[in-house]
């Protein structure tokens, strides 16, 4: 038997491939013609290259282990909101039948979301605007998110500080927030609750300890009449600020394989903590109250919109989505990597987390409660006031209040940081893949951008700066996360399709999507953030602190400020639009196909101009 040999790199006019969508450019490909006794020809061809991901040819670094990867995306999703707002959002809204709406909300659009997240990170192996190819009219979306988590960074990383200025604070014989004898406190401070019964007009202005220490103590807020009158940064939190920063900077400034070890601690440490704190808070008094009223269920309030609604904001801030953190992350992943499971197990460990932190709190809420001889609404709330006012003062009365103290403080300090580690990424690594220059240096702008919230960040640390810290909460990544992960899924479930996003997942895990999640994706998940996105702005509510009510310049400075990241993405589409070359309709061609297959409009083939692919699923 004869044999010969040729290379049909070489003969492109005898064999001509046809090209697929996202294609990687062209395969060597040895083609073998083997000359049989009876005259047949037959033919074996091997691929010379293996498939390849977009980016393969780039040398972008990976995880060095997958659970650094894992740990890295539960350590971002499961933060401070975890324990100080899904324990009281389950409490007022029927308690246990609060699960329901959360976890129908969950599995229709929380976990397809999550997923289309990793998927499309990890196939395009780029941050969250270089991602923005598959459709490059809606590149300002990437930098809309990379914007927002610019924006939380300023007032997030302060929280980090209060815990770390707490935490400083513990290591003493009695915990400064045990009496009213401080330099800080004010007449109005009481060591004990009012009961029940009031004796006095005066009863109802008194203040604990523990909420003066806050207020008084750490934040000086009393030294500060609004927003409009700050006064400079105070030295103590300015120097727990600096510490954060520089903790954060080393954390990040060598990319995933400095960041990849550090969640091994800051990620476990806080399932640590909080075992133990349950452990403790199961056997004091009134604990069975707490958590029997935490998951008394009342089926009653499902017919009430708030309940559905509270359920459906809570599964879009819980899980990070819309903050281009998860796009970062597994843009590191190996192109191979099963990003379903992933999505599965880090959705999963999130809303457990968080069912499981309520017994936590309301085990220590139902002992407070019992103590002051008071009923349990009457302590129970969410937002930083549990975790550095109704907290500290149940720990204070504990054996040992100390340690237990610095045990809690540890893994506030933990929870924060890994979810701040995450919204940094997301900047560094969405600017660094578009400006090569930044990549090159990524070092030097790593530090840039730590100094850059620090500096912000400083206006949160004056007497006033609760009050900034509150408008940031409250306008900088409420309304526009929302539009921004609407806007993302409309983006790849229609104008890029679904089915070739499915594609592009098959190529990665060797599985197509089910039409389950391709239905969540085209249409279940856009109706949900529509839905969501119109009832924040028909629920909204002026921010304010305690009795203080924001002027309504300091409100429109807030519209502003979420304006300013929501304005970016038809900014972006109307200058894309107008420098591309020819004419309306090839520009419309070209600013919504993706960037591989361009030569396809110029071929005239163009998929988002057929009916075809405005239907399949």
């Amino acid at each position: 038997m004869s044999e010969g040999r040729c290379s049909v790199a070489l003969m492109s006019s005898v064999v001509a491939p046809a090209k697929e969508a996202n294609a990687t450019g062209p395969k060597a490909v040895e083609l073998v013609l083997l000359k049989g006794q009876n005259g047949v020809q037959l033919t074996n061809s091997t691929l010379l290259n293996p498939p390849q991901s977009p980016t393969e040819a780039q040398d972008r670094e990976t995880w060095s282990k997958k659970a650094d990867f894992l740990l890295s995306v539960i350590g971002f999703a499961v933060d401070l909101a975890n324990v100080w707002r899904f324990p009281y959002l389950c409490y007022k809204n029927g308690g246990g039948a609060f699960l329901v709406p959360y976890l129908f909300f969950m599995v229709v659009a929380g976990v397809p979301l999550f997923y289309m997240e990793l998927a499309l990170g990890q196939f395009n192996r780029e941050g969250a605007a270089g991602v923005w190819k598959i459709c490059p009219i809606l590149r300002g979306v990437g930098y809309t998110v990379i914007l927002i988590s610019l924006y939380i960074g300023f007032f997030y990383n302060v929280i980090i500080a209060w815990a770390l200025h707490y935490l400083f604070s513990s290591f003493t014989t009695e915990l400064p927030w045990t009496h009213c004898n401080h330099t800080w406190n004010s007449p109005r401070c009481s060591d004990a609750r009012a009961p029940n019964t009031s004796s006095g007009p005066n009863d109802t202005l008194r203040t604990t300890p523990a909420a003066e220490y806050f207020e008084r103590g750490v934040l000086h807020l009393h030294e500060s009449q609004g927003i409009d009158d700050l006064g400079p940064p105070r030295w103590q939190l300015t120097s727990c600020l600096v510490l954060v920063i520089v903790l954060l900077y080393f954390s990040l400034w060598k990319g995933v394989k400095t960041s990849g070890k550090v969640v091994w601690i800051t990620a476990t440490m806080p399932y640590v903590v909080l075992f133990a704190l349950l452990l403790r808070g199961i056997t004091l008094p009134g604990a069975v109250d707490g958590i029997r009223a935490y998951l008394s269920v009342d089926f009653h309030r499902l017919c009430e919109a708030s309940v559905w609604i509270d359920a459906a904001i809570q599964i879009c801030f819980s899980l990070g989505v819309g903050l281009g953190v998860l796009i970062a992350f597994s843009s590191y992943n190996k192109f191979t990597n099963n990003c379903y499971r992933d999505a599965i197990i880090t959705t999963s460990v999130n809303s457990l987390t968080s069912f499981s932190s309520g017994f936590v709190v309301f085990s220590f809420l139902g002992y407070m409660a019992q103590k002051h001889s008071v009923p349990i609404g009457d302590v129970a709330k969410d937002g930083p006031g549990l975790i550095f006012i109704i907290y500290p003062e149940a720990l204070a009365t504990l054996p040992l209040s100390s340690v237990w103290a610095v045990v809690f403080f540890v893994m506030l300090l933990t929870l924060g940081i890994d979810s701040a580690m995450g919204g940094m990424e997301s900047v560094i690594t969405g600017l660094a893949d578009e400006f090569q220059l930044l990549r090159r240096h990524r070092e030097l702008f790593t530090l840039l951008v730590v100094l850059a919230t620090f500096l912000l960040s400083l206006l949160c640390v004056t007497s006033g700066g609760i009050y900034v810290f509150t408008l940031l909460d409250h306008f900088a990544a409420g309304t526009s996360i929302l539009f921004a992960v609407l806007t993302e899924v409309i983006g790849v479930a229609w104008f890029y399709g679904v089915w070739q996003f499915s594609d592009d997942i098959k190529q990665m895990t060797g599985r197509r999507p089910s039409l389950y999640w391709r239905l969540c994706w085209k249409f279940v998940s856009p109706c949900f953030l529509l839905f969501v996105v119109v009832v924040s702005i028909a629920t909204f509510r002026p921010p304010h602190y305690g009795a203080y009510v924001f002027p309504e310049w300091a409100n429109a400075l807030g519209w502003a400020i979420a304006a300013s990241s929501m304005s970016v993405v038809p900014i972006y589409a109307a200058y894309k639009f107008c420098s591309l070359p020819g004419s309306s309709r090839e520009k419309l061609a070209y600013a919504i196909t993706p960037e591989t297959e361009h030569e396809r409009v110029d071929s005239g083939e163009v998929r988002q101009f057929t009916l075809r692919h405005w239907l399949v699923v």
